[in-house]
C-alpha cells in the first residue's frame, strides 16, 4: 500500500447483517466487502462506517487477481493484454476487477449472505467470469468461500483474496504477537513491491512461526511455504498483551499469504490494524505464472477462509 489513503467505491451501498451466537457482521454489495466483524462488543477487524467509501480496499474480495500487475500489463498464452493501472505511484493494476462493482444479492438469512458478480469483458480481460462470496457466521466465527466459474469460452488466468484488517485488541500493533505458519517470504523491490525472489524466512525479521511481538517490524510481503494442518487448514494468531485476541484460517488453495502492518505517514492514521491475506498466488503472478490458476471454460475455483475470535 502506499502512504497516501485509497478510497474504493462510490459511496452509499446496500448492506447486510448477519448473527450467530456473540458474532455479528456486515456485508456491503459494493465490492462484496465484509465491513465489520464482532466478538461482543469487540472488533475482529478494522471497520468502515456504514455508507462511506471503502477505505485502503478494507475487507473487499480481490479477483481475478490478488494484490498487483506490474505495469497493468502481461501476457497469457501466447496473447499480450493490458488492464488498467490503479496504483499510479507504482504503476500496477491493483486488487482485480470486482471491487469497484455492487454485488447482486443471491440469498439472505440470519446467519449468512451470499452475494454474486459478473465483471464485464474488457479486451485486458476477455473471459466470462461469475465470481460468489458468501459469508456465514457459527459459534465459532466467520466462515467464507469465495467460487468463480468461467461461463466463457476461453481458459481465464485467475487468482483471489480477501483483504481483512485483522485487530487483535485495544493496545498498539507493535505490541501484539503475531504467528505465521510459513517458511519462506517473497523479496520485493521496495519502490513498486515487485517481486525479486523467494527467502527463508529462518534468521529473518519475519520470521514468525513462533508467536513474538511484531514490534517495529514493517511487513508488506507475502509469504508461503505455508504449513497446513492434518484437515487442510493453516491459520494465523494475533494476541493483544490485554488478552484478547483474533485468528484467520484458510485451505489448501490458497498457498500464499500477504501480511501487511498498515505503515502510513503523516496524516493517516498509522498501523491501524493487520492485513493478513490469504491468496491463491503471489504479486504479478499474471506475468511470472507463479501457481497461477488456469480456469478452463465450464471449470469452477473454490477458495475458503475464516475469521475467529481467540
Amino acid at each position: 500500500m502506499t502512504d497516501r489513503l485509497r478510497q474504493t467505491g462510490r459511496g452509499t451501498a446496500t448492506e447486510y447483517r448477519i448473527r450467530a451466537g456473540e458474532y455479528t457482521a456486515a456485508v456491503t454489495a459494493r465490492a462484496g466487502a465484509l465491513r465489520e466483524l464482532r466478538h461482543g462488543k469487540r472488533d475482529l477487524i478494522v471497520p468502515f462506517p456504514e455508507g462511506a467509501l471503502i477505505p485502503d480496499y478494507r475487507g473487499v474480495i480481490a479477483a481475478p487477481w490478488p494484490n498487483r500487475i506490474a505495469d497493468g500489463r502481461y501476457s497469457f498464452d501466447g496473447a499480450d493484454y493490458e488492464v488498467p493501472v490503479n496504483e499510479a505511484d507504482r504503476g500496477c493494476a491493483l486488487h482485480g476487477l470486482v471491487f469497484p462493482l455492487d454485488w447482486a444479492l443471491e440469498s439472505h438469512d440470519d446467519a449468512s449472505v451470499k452475494l454474486s458478480c459478473s465483471p464485464a469483458r474488457t479486451a485486458g480481460y476477455p473471459h466470462e467470469l461469475r465470481i460468489v462470496v458468501e459469508y456465514r457466521l457459527g459459534e465459532d466465527g466467520l466462515h467464507s468461500t469465495v467460487s468463480a466459474e468461467n461461463l466463457g469460452s476461453t481458459t481465464a488466468p485467475y487468482g483471489v483474496c480477501p483483504h481483512p484488517y485483522l485487530l487483535a485488541g485495544p493496545s498498539p500493533l507493535n505490541e501484539w504477537k503475531l504467528e505465521v505458519p510459513a517458511g519462506s517470504f517473497l523479496e520485493v523491490t521496495p519502490d513498486r513491491l515487485l517481486p525479486k525472489e523467494v527467502r527463508g524466512v529462518e534468521g529473518h525479521e519475519f520470521d514468525f512461526r513462533t508467536s513474538r511481538a511484531i514490534g517495529t517490524t514493517e511487513i508488506d510481503h507475502a509469504f508461503t511455504d505455508i504449513k497446513f494442518d492434518d484437515g487442510g487448514q493453516a491459520r494465523v494468531l494475533v494476541h493483544d498483551p490485554t488478552g484478547t485476541g483474533v485468528g484467520m484460517s484458510w485451505d489448501r488453495t490458497c498457498r500464499w499469504l500477504q501480511i501487511h502492518t498498515a505503515d502510513k505517514k503523516p496524516p493517516f492514521p498509522n498501523r491501524l490494524g493487520l492485513a493478513v491475506e490469504p491468496m491463491t498466488c503471489p504479486p504479478d503472478a499474471f506475468n511470472s505464472g507463479v501457481d497461477l490458476i488456469r480456469l478452463e471454460p465450464g471449470a469452477t475455483c473454490t477458495a475458503s477462509w475464516g475469521i475467529f475470535a481467540v
